[in-house]
């Protein structure tokens, strides 16, 4: 790929995904892939004013060395230094860029219980500083090839040249291939609020998605929740930013407590380094009362992802992707959630956004939990949108409004 194309993704993600200003401090977290690109991304965010930039590797391999050689109560402990570490970011609030490329089934043959019952015990220390961080710094997701990743999209492609096609369409679906990235993304802003603005003037207060794979469910809102989409506001700063690119769905949090009846997964649900296939999810209350994979280890990973904590088990999120997505129509399967969830209508289950609350900076995290929003150490998106989905929006006064008919918006 050349460096040329690769400095304006680099200058994207700085400037228009964590929109860094002068005398902000940056952190990068990455994995081992792609070294030159991360040191564009340093470089870019050095030109764009940032005081200070870290770059913090992680490695799949060392995860599933570290579990099996930690006891439990090793692998369970944070830190003094990890908690003041914490602290600190808590405290100086630095832009934080997370670049994915990790392999899909990189965590394949880790002992999984054990892995997830040390994270259950270090998130009891880690969220409650987390809580404090919730909405006030700038964040993206972004993505770049890893070796594994790309054979695992493209089988029978030579390593160099899938990672050389996972480039291509990585940067196509993030809208960052052609002459001027960033006001093609300040056009695609544009275009996902103007929809959610029709969506929030028609007052929800429950939502009906359907399909003809059996998908039935409806899910009920908050009252003072809004629709999202694209660009998003740094609380108290007021600078905007862009925490996914790529970005394709208007989203809200949805009430918990308020959703009955049965999805089913139309893509692959890429968790923790593991990939999960063809699984349906039940929800009775509100609750995920019912998982079900074709494949009985996959069901037991599910079932131990919404026993995480109280709040795993409900919805965090409903987000509506047309089926004509740019993401969709590259043809690919990404095995990257980043990228499969802009390809389809999603929920995740797990923690809600706060920030989708009219005037959410003046409310306590217990408020907003009092309010519907749902709160928990996990939020994991997984796709049910298919060609032929219809959602329906029922306003205050019964009326019904249809927001998707087969698969597109229907306004």
């Amino acid at each position: 790929m050349k460096k040329t194309v690769l400095k304006k993704y680099a200058e994207l993600i700085v400037n228009k995904g964590v929109a860094v200003k002068r005398g902000q401090e940056v952190m990068v977290v990455a994995e081992l892939d792609q070294p030159e690109f991360v040191c564009m991304v340093v470089d870019a965010a050095y030109k764009a004013g940032a005081s200070k930039v870290v770059v913090e590797w992680q490695h799949q391999p060392l995860t599933k060395i570290h579990t099996r050689g930690r006891s439990l109560k090793v692998l369970s402990t944070v830190e003094k230094w990890e908690i003041e570490k914490l602290e600190r970011r808590a405290e100086v609030l630095p832009c934080m860029i997370y670049l994915v490329s990790e392999d899909p089934d990189g965590l394949n043959g880790i002992n999984y219980k054990k892995y997830a019952k040390s994270a259950q015990a270090r998130m009891k220390v880690i969220k409650p500083i987390r809580d404090r961080m919730e909405n006030k710094y700038q964040w993206v997701i972004a993505a770049v090839p890893g070796k594994a990743w790309a054979k695992k999209v493209f089988p029978k492609e030579r390593t160099g040249k899938a990672v050389e096609l996972l480039w291509e369409y990585i940067l196509k679906a993030a809208r960052a291939d052609g002459e001027d990235p960033c006001t093609a993304w300040d056009a695609h802003n544009a275009d996902l609020a103007a929809r959610c603005a029709y969506i929030n003037s028609l007052g929800l207060t429950s939502v009906e998605i359907k399909s003809s794979n059996g998908t039935d469910i409806r899910i009920g809102l908050i009252k003072d929740a809004v629709f999202m989409g694209g660009a998003e506001e740094a609380m108290g700063s007021g600078i905007v930013y862009n925490p996914n690119i790529p970005s394709e769905e208007c989203f809200i949090t949805p009430k918990k407590g308020e959703a009955e009846g049965i999805v089913y997964s139309s893509k692959p649900f890429s968790y923790n380094g593991q990939v999960i296939e063809r699984f349906s999810v039940r929800f009775e209350n509100g609750k995920a009362v019912e998982v079900k994979a074709d494949d009985d280890r996959q069901t037991e990973i599910l079932k131990q992802m919404i026993a995480m904590d109280e709040g795993a088990a409900y919805l965090g999120e409903v987000a509506l992707v047309p089926y004509s997505s740019p993401v969709r129509e590259t043809g690919l399967l990404f095995f990257n959630t980043l990228f499969d969830e802009n390809a389809a209508c999603h929920l995740a289950l797990g923690r809600g956004f706060s920030n989708c609350l009219k005037d959410y900076d003046k409310y306590s995290h217990e408020e907003t939990k009092a309010m519907g929003i749902n709160d928990s150490m996990i939020h994991e998106d997984f796709m049910i949108g298919t060609a032929d989905t219809s959602v329906v929006g029922v306003t205050g006064d019964g009326k019904r409004v249809a927001l998707f008919k087969d698969g597109e918006w229907a306004f």
